[in-house]
């Protein structure tokens, strides 16, 4: 308990500091949203309006204490401003709605390759020069090394353009109306598919190669022989005894993988026009949208710090050496 709440606290830090980060960096940059949002009406609105439009955005004359006191109030409460780019509609509301195709597309592809790469590396150090370990690392690490946009628009072209067997982009279709039933569930996993399958082919060989290399070495150590000697079912051995003491240098890539995942696949968001957080950080730069930069860099960062606490929690399931140094 005391290592979970150092680690805890240690992650709190953390979170302090990238508030506080957050909350300077824009300030220092030249000019403000409120004159980027001014100038963006072209004469339109009066001169005094710009005053209205500061204190929208969190920039009054106050003291740069009492600013960041008030910001730290206001994220507390989930109130991270006004959109530029979506005004007058909140940088929170915004980011929620990007957040779950995010979570949806980068989250289930990273779950996806995680799982399914782990398994390969498994199996590929356990029959070592079967035709798992022939074939499999060399082609997924060949396929991994091309760059995920290209890959994505392969796929687009090929199998969205040329066959019309997927949509060429988007999270659903145009008329079709967002809600819990059989015919929409199937529209989204359409347009999924491809941005989906691009990712998960792009990231597998990296966890099979570190499934792999890990596994073999593991494999070697005293008691795995042990356990074979004992003549324990090898399906145990593999599963028990090797996978998951080899499984830990994977579970911490993929706490940072799974924290990451909310800053969204950006370049495949952009080529399929998805609507998740890296295309909309995209928008935001375009924009000029600070306070909705600001809100998704803070997003990205809380679930960073989220994803290492939940790896340590497993961390402390799986390794028993970590248990012991807790206590």
């Amino acid at each position: 308990m005391r290592y979970l709440l150092r680690r805890l606290g240690f992650y709190l830090v953390a979170a302090w500091a990238a508030l506080t980060i957050n909350f300077f960096l824009p300030r220092l940059m030249p000019g403000d949203p409120a004159t980027a949002l001014f100038a963006r009406f072209k004469g339109k609105l009066a001169p005094e309006a710009i005053d209205a439009l500061r204190a929208t955005f969190g920039l009054t004359h106050a003291p740069l204490w009492k600013q960041y006191l008030t910001y730290l109030e206001h994220v507390v409460r989930g109130d991270m401003g006004i959109s530029i780019a979506y005004f007058p509609a909140p940088v929170f509301d915004v980011i929620r709605i990007a957040l779950l195709w995010t979570m949806f597309l980068a989250g289930t592809s990273v779950l996806l390759s995680f799982a399914i790469g782990t398994m390969l590396g498994v199996a590929s150090a356990w029959w070592r020069r079967g035709w798992v370990d022939n074939w499999m690392p060399s082609t997924l690490v060949f396929l991994g090394a091309l760059p995920y946009f290209w890959l994505a628009m392969v796929a687009l072209y090929v199998l969205g353009f040329r066959a019309g067997w997927f949509p060429l982009g988007h999270a659903y279709s145009d008329d079709m109306t967002p809600g819990w039933t059989l015919a929409f569930a199937a529209d989204v996993l359409r347009h999924v598919a491809l941005p989906m399958g691009t990712i998960v082919l792009a990231t597998l060989g990296g966890w099979l190669l570190s499934m792999r290399n890990t596994m073999i070495s593991v494999l070697g150590s005293d008691y795995v022989n042990l356990a074979r000697a004992k003549g324990l079912p090898p399906a145990r051995v593999v599963l028990r005894y090797a996978a998951r003491n080899a499984l830990l240098p994977s579970v911490t890539g993929f706490g940072m993988a799974l924290g990451f995942v909310l800053g969204g696949s950006l370049l495949t968001e952009i080529v399929f026009s998805y609507p998740g957080q890296g295309y909309l950080l995209v928008q935001a730069v375009r924009n000029q949208d600070y306070p909705l930069m600001q809100g998704i860099f803070l997003v990205i960062t809380l679930a960073v710090l989220g994803a290492n606490w939940l790896v340590d929690l497993v961390y402390l399931w799986l390794d028993a050496r970590t248990r012991d140094t807790a206590s």
